[in-house]
């Protein structure tokens, strides 16, 4: 029997992410093919663990070549391109700026009291930092539609969210006066490579996401968003003084906060709670376990993540924004 760090720990984890997988027949494929190879097995055991995670070892094969499609594909590139995609893994992150989160954020952006200075955790390359320039369809479940664009007319990027009769919609699109970020790499929109690695990320059938990824990034090189680089538990602090005191103070969160280990978890969770103005977080249930105990209803299946406003659930959100079920 291997260790927790040994083959059967690394197999167990892509055997998870087959299920995981389930909107990529093409991940699927691969994460089952590497479950069962002792020999790809054997190359990503030699990775620190944080770095053996599907998504990123697949967009990094995918980067040196590896053609989505049968799971031969990425054998071959990982058994002849090792040092090369190893490299890349270590060198990069998952950094996936997933817009569509925006969709079900607005909601408690627009109950704030405006205007908004917005200041997020995780920011990679600050996509989720323009949810005033994007338009919004939310597709209710009594049938009707509910279309929401920019002041200054529709945006190319759309993003569409379905609901349940009971979410608070906005009215009117949220203002924006102030927006920062944190992140310990953040991504510069107007370096064509790291753009380049975002949209490798994003899974091979998920062409609209693409798209709407590629549209996110024409907007924010309009007027790229300041990022700081750091940790985060270090640098809010400071960057939250910054915000104007005129505005009203967000600091968010999307899928970031699972990255720390418990004890991190816990000191943000702390430390969230002391900041100035107001704490979204958009998390996993078991990321901030003393956020998700506020929840009064459970989560619906297929949507993980808890919404929360200044630590209380306020709705079950889908990871990619796609559905909102307000508590």
């Amino acid at each position: 029997m291997q260790g927790m760090d040994g083959f059967e720990d690394i197999a167990a984890g892509y055997d998870r992410f087959t299920l995981e997988a389930a909107d990529s027949p093409c991940f699927a494929a691969w994460a089952a093919g590497v479950r069962d190879d002792p020999e790809v097995l054997a190359l990503l055991a030699t990775l620190p663990v944080p770095k053996r995670q599907p998504n990123l070892v697949f967009a990094a094969a995918r980067w040196h070549g590896a053609v989505p499609g049968a799971y031969r594909e990425l054998r071959e590139v990982l058994l002849e391109r090792w040092p090369e995609v190893s490299a890349t893994v270590l060198e990069r992150a998952t950094q996936t700026n997933e817009v569509g989160r925006c969709a079900t954020l607005l909601p408690l952006l627009a109950s704030l009291p405006q205007p908004l200075a917005l200041l997020e955790v995780g920011a990679s390359a600050g996509l989720c930092l323009q949810p005033d320039r994007y338009s919004y369809i939310y597709d209710v479940d009594t049938g009707e539609s509910v279309t929401l664009d920019p002041n200054d007319g529709p945006s190319p990027v759309r993003l569409r969210c379905s609901v349940g009769q009971d979410v608070p919609l906005p009215t009117a699109p949220v203002e924006v006066v102030w927006r920062a970020g944190v992140d310990l790499n953040p991504l510069d929109v107007t370096d064509r490579g790291a753009m380049r690695w975002l949209e490798t990320l994003v899974w091979p059938e998920a062409e609209e996401r693409r798209a709407r990824l590629r549209g996110a990034i024409d907007i924010a090189r309009a007027e790229p968003p300041r990022l700081v680089r750091g940790d985060l538990l270090a640098e809010v602090p400071a960057l939250a003084a910054q915000a104007p005191s005129d505005a009203t103070l967000v600091v968010f969160h999307s899928a970031v906060i699972a990255y720390l280990d418990p004890e991190g978890r816990r000191a943000w969770d702390t430390l969230a709670r002391e900041l100035p103005g107001h704490w979204i977080s958009n998390e996993g249930p078991t990321v901030l376990p003393a956020v998700t105990a506020t929840a009064t209803s459970p989560a619906p299946a297929g949507i993980p993540f808890a919404l929360a406003l200044d630590g209380v659930v306020r709705a079950w959100s889908h990871p990619h924004g796609r559905s909102l079920h307000w508590c």
